[in-house]
Protein backbone atom coordinates (compact mmCIF):
# COMPACT_ATOMS: atom_id res chain seq x y z
CA UNK A 1 0.00 0.00 0.00
CA UNK A 2 2.68 2.51 1.11
CA UNK A 3 4.95 1.44 -2.46
CA UNK A 4 1.48 2.39 -4.10
CA UNK A 5 1.12 5.67 -2.60
CA UNK A 6 4.86 6.56 -3.47
CA UNK A 7 4.46 5.38 -6.80
CA UNK A 8 1.16 7.43 -7.05
CA UNK A 9 2.96 10.37 -5.58
CA UNK A 10 5.92 10.21 -7.78
CA UNK A 11 3.63 10.42 -11.13
CA UNK A 12 1.47 13.24 -9.32
CA UNK A 13 4.42 14.97 -8.77
CA UNK A 14 6.23 14.61 -12.40
CA UNK A 15 2.91 15.26 -14.25
CA UNK A 16 3.32 18.83 -12.64
CA UNK A 17 6.71 19.70 -13.07
CA UNK A 18 5.87 18.63 -16.77
CA UNK A 19 2.93 21.11 -16.94
CA UNK A 20 4.79 23.91 -15.33
CA UNK A 21 7.81 23.17 -17.30
CA UNK A 22 5.38 23.43 -20.48
CA UNK A 23 3.13 26.83 -18.82
CA UNK A 24 6.05 28.07 -18.91
CA UNK A 25 7.72 27.74 -21.77
CA UNK A 26 4.00 28.78 -23.68
CA UNK A 27 4.98 32.24 -21.93
CA UNK A 28 8.05 32.67 -23.57
CA UNK A 29 8.20 34.39 -26.62
CA UNK A 30 8.43 32.68 -30.34
CA UNK A 31 10.37 34.28 -32.85
CA UNK A 32 10.35 32.14 -35.82
CA UNK A 33 7.77 34.19 -37.81
CA UNK A 34 9.59 37.21 -37.08
CA UNK A 35 13.19 36.18 -38.44
CA UNK A 36 11.63 34.67 -41.27
CA UNK A 37 10.19 37.77 -42.28
CA UNK A 38 12.59 39.96 -41.26
CA UNK A 39 16.17 38.58 -41.74
CA UNK A 40 16.03 38.72 -45.53
CA UNK A 41 16.12 42.69 -45.29
CA UNK A 42 19.20 42.27 -42.82
CA UNK A 43 22.69 42.83 -44.92
CA UNK A 44 26.46 42.29 -44.39
CA UNK A 45 28.62 44.94 -44.82
CA UNK A 46 32.44 44.35 -45.55
CA UNK A 47 34.16 47.27 -46.58
CA UNK A 48 38.18 47.55 -48.09
CA UNK A 49 40.75 50.61 -47.29
CA UNK A 50 43.55 50.54 -49.28
CA UNK A 51 46.39 51.60 -46.69
CA UNK A 52 49.88 52.12 -47.00
CA UNK A 53 53.33 49.66 -45.50
CA UNK A 54 53.68 53.34 -43.55
CA UNK A 55 50.41 54.05 -42.37
CA UNK A 56 49.93 50.74 -40.78
CA UNK A 57 52.92 50.89 -38.88
CA UNK A 58 52.28 54.48 -37.99
CA UNK A 59 51.00 54.72 -34.26
CA UNK A 60 51.86 51.54 -32.84
CA UNK A 61 53.99 52.84 -30.25
CA UNK A 62 51.15 55.29 -29.03
CA UNK A 63 48.90 51.99 -27.84
CA UNK A 64 48.64 51.96 -23.89
CA UNK A 65 48.43 49.34 -21.41
CA UNK A 66 48.24 45.51 -21.36
CA UNK A 67 46.42 44.10 -24.17
CA UNK A 68 45.81 47.43 -25.61
CA UNK A 69 46.15 47.18 -29.71
CA UNK A 70 42.69 44.67 -28.52
CA UNK A 71 41.10 47.99 -26.90
CA UNK A 72 38.92 50.85 -27.94
CA UNK A 73 37.67 53.65 -26.03
CA UNK A 74 36.14 53.18 -23.16
CA UNK A 75 31.92 52.10 -23.53
CA UNK A 76 32.17 51.62 -27.19
CA UNK A 77 33.93 48.50 -29.38
CA UNK A 78 34.33 49.05 -32.89
CA UNK A 79 32.76 46.17 -34.74
CA UNK A 80 34.49 46.60 -37.48
CA UNK A 81 37.41 44.58 -36.74
CA UNK A 82 38.73 41.42 -38.79
CA UNK A 83 36.55 39.04 -38.47
CA UNK A 84 37.93 35.18 -37.04
CA UNK A 85 35.13 33.65 -40.02
CA UNK A 86 34.74 34.30 -43.77
CA UNK A 87 37.36 37.12 -43.87
CA UNK A 88 38.65 38.37 -47.31
CA UNK A 89 41.78 38.18 -48.00
CA UNK A 90 43.80 41.52 -49.04
CA UNK A 91 44.51 41.58 -53.01
CA UNK A 92 48.00 42.34 -52.66
CA UNK A 93 48.88 41.03 -49.35
CA UNK A 94 53.02 41.57 -49.40
CA UNK A 95 53.43 44.46 -51.80
CA UNK A 96 53.67 48.06 -50.29
CA UNK A 97 50.21 48.33 -50.38
CA UNK A 98 47.39 46.03 -48.89
CA UNK A 99 43.90 46.38 -48.20
CA UNK A 100 42.09 46.20 -44.34
CA UNK A 101 38.45 45.21 -44.60
CA UNK A 102 36.10 45.36 -41.96
CA UNK A 103 32.81 43.26 -41.04
CA UNK A 104 29.33 44.48 -39.59
CA UNK A 105 25.83 44.62 -40.58
CA UNK A 106 22.61 46.74 -41.54
CA UNK A 107 19.51 46.83 -42.88
CA UNK A 108 17.16 47.79 -45.95
CA UNK A 109 15.41 50.33 -45.16
CA UNK A 110 13.27 51.27 -48.88
CA UNK A 111 12.98 49.10 -51.87
CA UNK A 112 14.92 51.44 -54.27
CA UNK A 113 17.87 50.11 -52.13
CA UNK A 114 18.67 52.32 -49.30
CA UNK A 115 20.52 50.61 -46.36
CA UNK A 116 21.30 52.12 -42.80
CA UNK A 117 24.57 51.25 -40.73
CA UNK A 118 26.75 52.99 -38.11
CA UNK A 119 29.06 54.90 -39.36
CA UNK A 120 32.04 53.48 -37.63
CA UNK A 121 31.40 50.16 -39.85
CA UNK A 122 31.72 52.07 -42.82
CA UNK A 123 34.40 55.50 -41.50
CA UNK A 124 37.70 55.77 -43.94
CA UNK A 125 36.32 53.05 -46.11
CA UNK A 126 37.19 53.41 -50.61
CA UNK A 127 34.86 50.47 -51.19
CA UNK A 128 31.73 49.30 -49.18
CA UNK A 129 30.02 45.75 -50.28
CA UNK A 130 26.77 44.83 -48.68
CA UNK A 131 26.08 41.16 -49.26
CA UNK A 132 22.16 40.43 -48.94
CA UNK A 133 20.51 37.27 -47.45
CA UNK A 134 20.34 35.38 -51.05
CA UNK A 135 23.91 35.91 -51.35
CA UNK A 136 23.37 38.89 -53.91
CA UNK A 137 26.15 41.41 -53.44
CA UNK A 138 26.58 45.10 -54.52
CA UNK A 139 28.95 47.66 -54.30
CA UNK A 140 27.26 50.93 -52.21
CA UNK A 141 26.90 54.14 -52.55
CA UNK A 142 27.77 56.46 -49.49
CA UNK A 143 24.72 58.91 -49.30
CA UNK A 144 25.78 60.60 -46.03
CA UNK A 145 26.88 59.99 -42.43
CA UNK A 146 26.19 61.57 -38.93
CA UNK A 147 29.43 60.71 -36.79
CA UNK A 148 27.54 62.65 -33.72
CA UNK A 149 25.19 59.70 -33.33
CA UNK A 150 27.03 56.90 -35.21
CA UNK A 151 24.68 56.73 -38.15
CA UNK A 152 25.54 55.87 -41.96
CA UNK A 153 23.19 55.86 -45.25
CA UNK A 154 24.10 53.88 -48.19
CA UNK A 155 22.55 53.39 -51.96
CA UNK A 156 23.01 50.22 -53.64
CA UNK A 157 21.27 49.88 -57.35
CA UNK A 158 18.42 47.58 -57.11
CA UNK A 159 14.99 47.35 -57.43
CA UNK A 160 11.76 45.35 -55.18
CA UNK A 161 13.96 44.73 -52.46
CA UNK A 162 13.02 43.16 -48.85
CA UNK A 163 12.78 46.31 -46.27
CA UNK A 164 12.59 46.53 -42.39
CA UNK A 165 9.21 47.62 -40.96
CA UNK A 166 10.16 51.22 -38.85
CA UNK A 167 8.45 50.98 -35.53
CA UNK A 168 8.05 53.46 -32.40
CA UNK A 169 11.38 53.26 -30.15
CA UNK A 170 9.96 56.18 -28.00
CA UNK A 171 6.88 53.65 -26.57
CA UNK A 172 9.67 51.28 -25.75
CA UNK A 173 9.31 50.27 -21.69
CA UNK A 174 12.15 48.46 -19.57
CA UNK A 175 11.44 44.87 -19.28
CA UNK A 176 10.19 44.15 -23.35
CA UNK A 177 11.79 41.49 -25.25
CA UNK A 178 13.73 42.61 -28.16
CA UNK A 179 15.64 41.01 -30.77
CA UNK A 180 18.39 41.23 -32.77
CA UNK A 181 19.84 40.24 -36.24
CA UNK A 182 23.12 40.47 -37.54
CA UNK A 183 26.63 38.86 -38.44
CA UNK A 184 28.42 38.66 -35.02
CA UNK A 185 32.28 37.28 -35.91
CA UNK A 186 31.35 36.46 -39.60
CA UNK A 187 28.54 34.31 -39.33
CA UNK A 188 26.06 35.23 -41.49
CA UNK A 189 22.57 36.37 -39.96
CA UNK A 190 23.10 35.12 -36.05
CA UNK A 191 19.57 35.70 -33.95
CA UNK A 192 20.06 37.34 -30.35
CA UNK A 193 17.22 37.80 -27.69
CA UNK A 194 17.02 39.66 -24.45
CA UNK A 195 15.08 42.27 -23.05
CA UNK A 196 15.21 46.21 -22.43
CA UNK A 197 16.85 47.61 -19.82
CA UNK A 198 16.57 50.75 -19.33
CA UNK A 199 15.57 53.67 -21.99
CA UNK A 200 16.93 57.12 -22.77
CA UNK A 201 20.43 56.03 -21.61
CA UNK A 202 23.35 58.82 -21.53
CA UNK A 203 26.75 57.56 -22.46
CA UNK A 204 30.06 59.58 -21.49
CA UNK A 205 31.32 59.20 -25.25
CA UNK A 206 27.60 60.51 -26.81
CA UNK A 207 25.86 63.94 -25.84
CA UNK A 208 23.11 63.50 -29.10
CA UNK A 209 21.75 59.75 -28.35
CA UNK A 210 19.43 58.31 -25.49
CA UNK A 211 20.74 55.50 -26.15
CA UNK A 212 18.53 51.80 -25.69
CA UNK A 213 20.26 49.68 -23.21
CA UNK A 214 19.43 45.90 -23.90
CA UNK A 215 20.85 42.75 -22.15
CA UNK A 216 20.93 40.97 -25.98
CA UNK A 217 24.05 39.56 -26.82
CA UNK A 218 26.02 42.11 -29.09
CA UNK A 219 29.39 40.93 -30.47
CA UNK A 220 32.05 42.02 -32.84
CA UNK A 221 29.72 41.83 -36.25
CA UNK A 222 26.66 43.19 -34.63
CA UNK A 223 27.18 46.76 -35.33
CA UNK A 224 25.05 48.52 -37.23
CA UNK A 225 22.47 45.97 -37.35
CA UNK A 226 18.37 45.90 -36.63
CA UNK A 227 17.40 45.60 -32.94
CA UNK A 228 13.38 44.54 -33.10
CA UNK A 229 10.18 44.88 -30.62
CA UNK A 230 8.18 41.63 -30.73
CA UNK A 231 5.74 42.79 -33.82
CA UNK A 232 8.78 42.90 -36.44
CA UNK A 233 9.80 46.44 -36.40
CA UNK A 234 13.39 48.08 -35.95
CA UNK A 235 13.12 50.12 -32.74
CA UNK A 236 16.60 50.57 -32.97
CA UNK A 237 20.35 50.14 -34.44
CA UNK A 238 22.57 48.16 -32.50
CA UNK A 239 25.56 50.60 -31.87
CA UNK A 240 27.56 49.77 -28.83
CA UNK A 241 28.67 47.35 -25.54
CA UNK A 242 30.21 48.00 -22.64
CA UNK A 243 32.57 45.51 -22.32
CA UNK A 244 36.09 45.48 -19.83
CA UNK A 245 37.28 42.51 -22.13
CA UNK A 246 36.21 43.04 -25.67
CA UNK A 247 33.78 40.72 -25.43
CA UNK A 248 29.61 40.98 -24.55
CA UNK A 249 29.33 40.94 -20.93
CA UNK A 250 25.13 41.80 -20.94
CA UNK A 251 25.38 45.59 -21.17
CA UNK A 252 24.78 46.60 -25.25
CA UNK A 253 23.35 50.22 -26.73
CA UNK A 254 21.05 50.78 -29.64
CA UNK A 255 20.49 53.96 -31.50
CA UNK A 256 16.43 54.35 -31.03
CA UNK A 257 14.73 54.58 -34.22
CA UNK A 258 13.30 57.66 -33.93
CA UNK A 259 16.83 59.26 -33.78
CA UNK A 260 18.14 57.50 -36.61
CA UNK A 261 15.19 58.32 -39.07
CA UNK A 262 15.23 62.05 -38.55
CA UNK A 263 18.98 61.71 -39.17
CA UNK A 264 17.55 59.40 -42.67
CA UNK A 265 15.54 62.27 -43.47
CA UNK A 266 18.44 64.71 -43.22
CA UNK A 267 20.67 62.70 -45.40
CA UNK A 268 18.41 61.75 -48.50
CA UNK A 269 17.93 65.43 -48.64
CA UNK A 270 21.09 67.22 -47.96
CA UNK A 271 23.48 64.78 -47.22
CA UNK A 272 24.74 65.99 -43.85
CA UNK A 273 23.07 66.88 -40.84
CA UNK A 274 22.53 70.03 -39.47
CA UNK A 275 21.91 71.22 -35.78
CA UNK A 276 20.93 73.72 -34.03
CA UNK A 277 23.58 74.96 -31.06
CA UNK A 278 23.40 76.54 -27.61
CA UNK A 279 27.05 76.55 -26.71
CA UNK A 280 27.42 75.76 -22.97
CA UNK A 281 29.75 72.90 -20.91
CA UNK A 282 27.40 71.53 -18.94
CA UNK A 283 27.32 68.42 -15.95
CA UNK A 284 25.23 66.54 -13.92
CA UNK A 285 24.09 68.11 -10.62
CA UNK A 286 25.02 65.23 -8.00
CA UNK A 287 23.67 65.29 -4.16
CA UNK A 288 26.01 67.84 -2.91
CA UNK A 289 26.22 70.23 -5.45
CA UNK A 290 22.13 70.07 -4.99
CA UNK A 291 22.17 70.75 -1.65
CA UNK A 292 25.08 73.68 -2.10
CA UNK A 293 22.94 75.20 -4.51
CA UNK A 294 19.51 74.80 -2.60
CA UNK A 295 17.65 72.66 -4.69
CA UNK A 296 15.52 69.72 -2.88
CA UNK A 297 16.68 67.41 -5.17
CA UNK A 298 19.45 66.55 -7.66
CA UNK A 299 18.20 67.32 -11.34
CA UNK A 300 18.81 69.83 -14.42
CA UNK A 301 22.12 70.70 -16.39
CA UNK A 302 24.62 72.62 -14.51
CA UNK A 303 26.27 74.98 -17.12
CA UNK A 304 30.13 74.86 -16.16
CA UNK A 305 30.88 77.36 -18.86
CA UNK A 306 29.58 79.87 -21.42
CA UNK A 307 31.14 79.75 -25.03
CA UNK A 308 32.00 82.91 -26.41
CA UNK A 309 29.67 84.51 -28.56
CA UNK A 310 27.52 81.76 -28.68
CA UNK A 311 23.47 81.54 -28.56
CA UNK A 312 23.60 80.86 -24.62
CA UNK A 313 26.30 83.77 -24.05
CA UNK A 314 24.08 86.28 -26.17
CA UNK A 315 20.90 85.44 -23.96
CA UNK A 316 22.13 85.76 -20.93
CA UNK A 317 23.12 82.37 -19.30
CA UNK A 318 25.63 82.53 -17.34
CA UNK A 319 28.22 80.00 -15.42
CA UNK A 320 26.28 78.61 -12.14
CA UNK A 321 22.76 78.39 -13.88
CA UNK A 322 20.70 75.06 -13.70
CA UNK A 323 18.77 74.52 -16.87
CA UNK A 324 15.96 72.72 -15.39
CA UNK A 325 13.45 73.00 -18.69
CA UNK A 326 14.25 73.49 -22.52
CA UNK A 327 11.72 74.11 -25.17
CA UNK A 328 9.08 73.11 -22.52
CA UNK A 329 10.62 69.40 -21.73
CA UNK A 330 12.17 68.80 -17.99
CA UNK A 331 16.20 68.24 -17.97
CA UNK A 332 16.80 65.86 -15.03
CA UNK A 333 19.71 64.80 -16.28
CA UNK A 334 22.77 66.91 -17.97
CA UNK A 335 22.81 64.09 -20.61
CA UNK A 336 19.39 64.82 -21.65
CA UNK A 337 19.92 68.55 -22.79
CA UNK A 338 22.17 67.72 -26.09
CA UNK A 339 19.39 65.65 -27.54
CA UNK A 340 16.97 68.00 -26.73
CA UNK A 341 18.72 70.79 -28.24
CA UNK A 342 19.98 69.07 -30.86
CA UNK A 343 16.79 67.82 -32.80
CA UNK A 344 16.05 71.83 -33.03
CA UNK A 345 16.55 73.59 -36.49
CA UNK A 346 18.93 76.76 -36.27
CA UNK A 347 16.69 80.36 -35.69
CA UNK A 348 14.41 78.74 -33.59
CA UNK A 349 13.60 80.69 -30.31
CA UNK A 350 12.99 78.43 -27.20
CA UNK A 351 12.38 79.19 -23.73
CA UNK A 352 15.00 77.79 -20.97
CA UNK A 353 13.66 77.58 -17.39
CA UNK A 354 16.47 77.90 -15.53
CA UNK A 355 17.66 78.20 -11.81
CA UNK A 356 19.64 81.16 -10.66
CA UNK A 357 20.94 82.30 -7.34
CA UNK A 358 17.94 80.47 -5.10
CA UNK A 359 15.22 81.93 -7.84
CA UNK A 360 13.56 80.37 -10.90
CA UNK A 361 12.64 82.21 -13.71
CA UNK A 362 12.46 81.74 -18.03
CA UNK A 363 15.28 83.07 -20.47
CA UNK A 364 14.39 83.29 -24.04
CA UNK A 365 17.06 81.82 -26.50
CA UNK A 366 17.67 81.76 -30.13
CA UNK A 367 19.41 79.29 -31.20
CA UNK A 368 22.05 79.12 -34.21
CA UNK A 369 23.24 76.54 -36.60
CA UNK A 370 26.27 74.88 -34.57
CA UNK A 371 29.89 75.60 -36.24
CA UNK A 372 31.18 73.02 -38.74
CA UNK A 373 34.71 74.16 -38.76
CA UNK A 374 36.12 71.79 -36.47
CA UNK A 375 39.02 74.34 -35.36
CA UNK A 376 36.45 76.77 -34.27
CA UNK A 377 34.47 74.10 -32.19
CA UNK A 378 37.79 73.13 -30.61
CA UNK A 379 38.83 77.00 -30.07
CA UNK A 380 35.54 77.27 -28.51
CA UNK A 381 35.20 74.13 -26.08
CA UNK A 382 38.91 74.34 -25.01
CA UNK A 383 38.15 73.85 -21.69
CA UNK A 384 40.96 76.13 -19.44
CA UNK A 385 42.86 72.75 -18.21
CA UNK A 386 45.57 73.05 -20.99
CA UNK A 387 45.27 69.58 -21.77
CA UNK A 388 43.34 69.76 -25.25
CA UNK A 389 40.37 67.78 -23.84
CA UNK A 390 36.81 68.18 -22.45
CA UNK A 391 35.67 66.53 -19.52
CA UNK A 392 33.09 66.02 -17.04
CA UNK A 393 31.97 63.81 -13.90
CA UNK A 394 32.04 60.11 -14.17
CA UNK A 395 28.50 59.24 -14.31
CA UNK A 396 27.00 57.04 -11.09
CA UNK A 397 26.62 53.77 -12.70
CA UNK A 398 30.08 53.72 -14.20
CA UNK A 399 31.46 54.70 -10.54
CA UNK A 400 29.81 51.81 -9.09
CA UNK A 401 30.05 49.30 -11.33
CA UNK A 402 34.27 49.98 -11.64
CA UNK A 403 34.62 50.95 -8.02
CA UNK A 404 35.86 54.28 -9.02
CA UNK A 405 35.61 56.79 -6.66
CA UNK A 406 35.71 60.75 -7.82
CA UNK A 407 37.74 61.55 -11.28
CA UNK A 408 36.78 62.46 -14.13
CA UNK A 409 35.78 61.11 -17.55
CA UNK A 410 37.09 62.31 -21.12
CA UNK A 411 33.90 63.57 -22.76
CA UNK A 412 36.07 64.93 -26.35
CA UNK A 413 39.47 64.91 -27.28
CA UNK A 414 40.17 68.58 -28.85
CA UNK A 415 43.53 67.37 -30.06
CA UNK A 416 47.13 69.10 -29.09
CA UNK A 417 48.60 67.69 -25.65
CA UNK A 418 45.59 65.28 -24.97
CA UNK A 419 46.50 63.77 -28.43
CA UNK A 420 50.42 63.40 -28.10
CA UNK A 421 49.78 62.07 -24.95
CA UNK A 422 47.39 58.66 -26.28
CA UNK A 423 44.40 60.02 -24.39
CA UNK A 424 40.76 58.50 -25.51
CA UNK A 425 37.58 59.76 -25.66
CA UNK A 426 35.95 57.93 -22.81
CA UNK A 427 38.93 57.71 -20.48
CA UNK A 428 38.51 57.67 -16.71
CA UNK A 429 41.15 60.28 -14.83
CA UNK A 430 41.26 59.09 -11.52
CA UNK A 431 45.13 60.61 -10.54
CA UNK A 432 47.31 63.27 -12.01
CA UNK A 433 50.97 64.40 -10.85
CA UNK A 434 50.54 61.96 -7.77
CA UNK A 435 47.13 63.54 -6.40
CA UNK A 436 43.82 61.85 -6.50
CA UNK A 437 40.80 64.23 -8.77
CA UNK A 438 37.52 64.02 -6.90
CA UNK A 439 35.91 65.82 -9.86
CA UNK A 440 35.95 68.49 -12.94
CA UNK A 441 36.68 71.54 -10.04
CA UNK A 442 39.83 69.57 -8.94
CA UNK A 443 41.07 68.39 -12.28
CA UNK A 444 41.22 71.46 -13.44
CA UNK A 445 43.06 73.13 -10.35
CA UNK A 446 45.46 69.77 -10.37
CA UNK A 447 45.75 70.52 -14.45
CA UNK A 448 46.88 73.91 -13.87
CA UNK A 449 50.04 73.18 -11.53
CA UNK A 450 51.14 71.22 -13.70
CA UNK A 451 55.00 72.07 -15.53
CA UNK A 452 55.72 72.77 -18.39
CA UNK A 453 58.39 70.24 -20.85
CA UNK A 454 58.16 67.42 -17.34
CA UNK A 455 56.17 64.22 -17.40
CA UNK A 456 53.73 63.27 -14.93
CA UNK A 457 51.94 60.61 -13.60
CA UNK A 458 48.55 60.08 -14.98
CA UNK A 459 46.41 57.02 -13.63
CA UNK A 460 43.81 56.53 -16.23
CA UNK A 461 40.89 53.70 -16.52
CA UNK A 462 40.38 52.57 -19.82
CA UNK A 463 37.77 49.41 -20.47
CA UNK A 464 38.24 48.60 -17.19
CA UNK A 465 42.01 48.48 -17.27
CA UNK A 466 43.60 50.87 -14.96
CA UNK A 467 47.27 52.06 -15.75
CA UNK A 468 49.65 54.61 -15.28
CA UNK A 469 50.88 56.73 -18.30
CA UNK A 470 53.44 59.62 -18.13
CA UNK A 471 51.91 62.89 -19.26
CA UNK A 472 53.89 65.87 -20.79
CA UNK A 473 52.79 69.59 -21.41
CA UNK A 474 54.37 71.02 -24.08
CA UNK A 475 55.34 74.95 -24.55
Amino acid sequence: MNRLLKQTSMVVVSTFMMFSMLSHAASLPDFTELVEKASPAVVNISTEQAVTTKTANEGKGQNLGPNSEELNEFFKHFFGQQPPFNQRKPQNPQGPQGERHSLGSGFIISHDGYVLTNNHVIDGADVIHVRLNDRREYIAELVGTDPRTDLALLKIEADDLPIVKMGASDKLKPGQWVLAIGSPFGFDYTVTAGIVSAIGRSLPSDGYVPFIQTDVAINPGNSGGPLFNLDGEVVGINSQIYTRSGGFMGVSFAIPSKVAMSVVDQLKSDGKVSRAWLGVLIQDVNNELAESFGLDRPNGALISRVLPDSPAQKAGLKSGDIIMTFNGKNIEHSGELPYVVGQMKAGTVVNAGIYRDGKEQIIEIKLESRPTDPKVIAQSQQDKNRLGMIVGDVPEEVAKDLEVKGGVVIKQILGGTASRNGLQQGDIITMLNGQHIEGVADFTKIAKAIPNNRSVPMRVIRQGYPMFIPFKIMD
